[in-house]
């Protein structure tokens, strides 16, 4: 499909988007002004206590207007009043709010890669006019599998290692449990933090998982499939996100990620050797083209997973 095709079905589009501040998101917004000026509207969630917060960590215009909300929590903290209006007027939603720390506290991980996934997919479900839900997951949530791996649905309660079933509400409530547990010995943050990162490790182990992060948008792409009922769901799963490929121009990222504190530490020459086999192929995205239709369609990346349900 041509990428005018595309621009054409963006006109006129309202259009939420989530995770409004991290990376992807702020090349996923880029993309759609410059390539469509006249969508209707963005509107952009921004974890912020209040819509004043929100402003200003967004400068918006006509078009572009923050909304001040945390997917961690139930309607995603947005006010009854904009959400209703934002119900009436949205037509595509793009789930990119994530955290993506390997070793994240657990009760932290459950609460937005979990959870989150649920509280946008409940979201999506109250507005009228939506045409498709697209949530950002990632490729690993495959595990550590060798060879040829099938893009698949994940399937409710499945889990990597052929053990015993998953349940998504247990891991829920070990969480819960183990918090007030700490909070009865009057446990530091500090302290509550190391105990929710072992507890997570623990738990991803158990399981056949790599780190937290997977396994956490692991749960999360279960609950989306579960849950979705008739509702139009793609998921991408991309692999390690390094800088951009050509737009808006070449090479431009925002910090050190994944693999950069590597090349970094190898410029700079202190970082002389690296272990790994000579003839792997490393599996990284590098963001080039941005697209949304209503039949999944993706130049988004060099490297792209992608499922429809």
């Amino acid at each position: 499909m041509e990428s005018c095709c595309i621009e054409q079905f963006l006109e006129g589009k309202t259009i939420f988007i989530t995770g409004a501040t991290g990376y992807l998101a702020k090349i996923l917004t880029e993309k759609i002004l410059r390539v469509q000026p006249n969508v209707k509207k963005l509107y952009l969630l921004i974890r912020a206590p209040d819509s004043i917060s929100a402003k200003q960590r967004f400068n918006n215009d006509k078009t572009v207007f923050p909304v001040a909300g945390d997917i961690a929590c139930n309607s995603m903290g947005i006010n009854s009043e904009l959400k209703d209006e934002m119900c009436r007027e949205i037509d595509i939603i793009v789930n990119s709010a994530a955290t993506t720390r390997f070793d994240e506290s657990y009760d932290t991980a459950i609460r937005t890669n979990v959870l989150g996934a649920m509280h946008v997919l409940k979201f999506s479900k109250q507005c009228s006019k939506l045409m498709m839900l697209l949530h950002v997951s990632t490729a690993y949530v495959c595990g550590e599998k060798e060879g040829l791996i099938l893009q698949k649905p994940l399937n409710y309660g499945e889990m990597l290692n052929g053990s015993s079933h998953l349940d998504i509400d247990v891991e829920q409530k070990l969480v819960e449990e183990a918090l007030k547990d700490l909070q009865d010995r009057n446990a530091t943050e500090k302290e509550v933090t190391l105990a929710m990162r072992v507890l997570g490790i623990e738990r991803v182990r158990l399981h056949g998982w790599p780190n937290t992060y997977s396994f956490t948008k692991s749960m999360g792409e279960m609950l989306l499939g579960h849950l979705k009922e008739d509702l139009q769901l793609i998921i991408l799963r991309p692999t390690i996100i390094l800088s951009t490929y050509k737009e808006p121009f070449p090479g431009w990222i925002e910090g050190m990620r994944t693999m950069d504190t590597f090349i970094v530490g190898y410029g700079k020459g202190k970082q002389k050797l690296a272990m790994g086999g000579r003839e792997t192929i490393t599996d990284v995205v590098c963001e080039s083209v941005i697209c949304i239709y209503s039949v999944p369609y993706v130049s988004w990346y060099k490297s792209v997973h992608l499922l429809t349900f």
